[in-house]
């Protein structure tokens, strides 16, 4: 199961998405929201990107992003290497603070860059958390209100110059516009990553095609084979650790071990 290239954006425009490292938060309370904010804007003030639209959850970022002096690949990985580092300072640990690669989208009109901010602020909305002009971890609010040391931080003036050219006028339809409800799919926590169900069938297939079984994996002559089948389900399915040493019938510190020595050999964030 090779990585996908990327597809690149004809507008250099493209909605991405961080995620905790094996789903966990990467941000366990407000300085660390404030921080990965914070840093965002400071790796922005070398015009070396356009943002968007921006909202912080508990484990995963959405973010809608602008290429213009450097690329995509690099402003993430700035921003990502910055915030990791402080998370692991802060908290006393080491390894991997966000999920695999960042995943990203483009976005090649303007009629699906405004449905994709609308979704991104709606994220709060969409876990229950509060309503979308309540959030503060979101770009909302400074497209419908001027905020303190964040006024230059969103080409909010550009967007809602979409919707008029009077401020005011612009400002409630930005407003109505976020709040309508709406049927699009766009890039999410779950997408393209196997449930419960189609993980087994992953395993099946992979077992089929090495012409193994499954009680084999716990043979040491199998170590290759049994070390590929736990990566994979790692990084691309939605089943926990525990999870996954159950379905394939391993020891749960053998899975552990596996997921410790993957990272290890990823370049760090």
């Amino acid at each position: 199961m090779p990585r996908t290239a990327r597809q690149l954006s004809k507008t250099h425009i493209y909605h991405v998405m961080l995620r905790g490292n094996e789903r966990k938060n990467i941000f366990e309370d407000a300085e660390d929201k404030a921080r990965f904010i914070n840093t965002i804007y400071q790796k922005k003030e070398d015009n070396s990107f356009c943002l968007y639209a921006y909202c912080v959850m508990d484990n995963h970022v959405h973010l809608i992003i602008k290429e213009l002096e450097h690329s995509i690949s690099h402003v993430m990985r700035r921003i990502g290497t910055s915030y990791a580092s402080y998370f692991n300072k802060k908290y006393k640990r080491i390894g991997h603070v966000f999920q695999d690669r960042y995943r990203s989208e483009p976005i090649e009109n303007e009629r699906y860059l405004l449905a994709v901010i609308r979704y991104v602020h709606n994220n709060p909305v969409k876990a229950g958390i509060c309503k979308i002009q309540e959030y503060k971890w979101s770009s909302y609010q400074c497209y419908i209100q001027r905020v303190k040391d964040k006024d230059e931080m969103v080409e909010y003036e550009e967007i809602l110059g979409c919707f008029s050219k009077d401020r005011s006028r612009a400002i409630t339809l930005f407003k109505e516009f976020s709040n309508q409800e709406y049927n699009d799919e766009f890039m999410d926590m779950e997408d393209n990553m196997f449930d419960e169900d189609e993980a087994i069938e992953y395993i099946n297939s992979f077992l089929i095609e090495k012409g193994i079984s499954l009680e084999s994996l716990r043979q040491r002559k199998y170590k290759e084979e049994r070390d590929i089948i736990v990566k994979e389900l790692i990084e691309k399915s939605t089943l926990s650790l525990r999870k996954i040493a159950e379905v394939l019938g391993l020891n749960r510190e053998t899975v552990r071990r596996i997921s410790v020595a993957n990272v290890s050999k990823e370049p760090s964030l």
